[in-house]
Formats: structure tokens, C-alpha cells, sequence
């Protein structure tokens, strides 16, 4: 999921839990991909992958690991007042 806050282009995967930001969009795709190698590699050498995983709501099939499944992806709007 990518969003656009401000002048900052963020990207967020709920199945990691993981966000990155970025000056431009393509910046923030980059980061993104650097950021998931990053997490799967410290996790693989800290030998904790499956429990990160399987903490996240991932369920390990066979020989691989499936997300969480996404039963809805929709905006809602809503205001929060504003405290003075």
C-alpha cells in the first residue's frame, strides 16, 4: 500500500508490518524493497523468521509461507474534533 502524506510518499504492507518513506514515489518502492531484504535476512541469521511470521499471521503451507488473507480493503472517512 502506498500513501501519500504531505510531500512524503509512504509505503506500508500490514502483512510485515512495515512502512518506509520516501521523497518520491519510486524512492519509497525502492526503500520498500530494501527494507523487506532486510527484515527476512536479520531475521534468518537471528534465527527468528518463523516466530516473526507466525506472530504477523502468517501460516507456514508445504514448504512456504502464506500472508494473512486481506477480507476487505476499503476507506472510511470519519472527523476527529479538534482540541483547542
Amino acid at each position: 500500500m502506498f500513501l501519500r502524506e504531505g510531500k512524503q510518499f509512504v509505503a506500508y504492507t500490514p502483512a510485515l508490518d512495515l512502512s518506509v518513506a520516501g521523497n518520491t514515489f519510486k524512492q519509497a518502492q525502492k526503500y520498500f524493497a530494501e527494507a523487506v531484504t532486510i527484515l527476512v535476512e536479520e531475521c534468518q541469521r537471528m534465527g527468528t523468521l518463523e516466530e516473526v511470521l507466525e506472530n504477523l499471521g502468517w501460516k507456514k503451507h508445504k514448504k512456504e509461507w502464506l500472508p494473512p488473507v486481506v477480507i476487505a480493503h476499503e476507506s472510511l472517512s470519519f472527523n476527529i474534533p479538534a482540541v483547542a
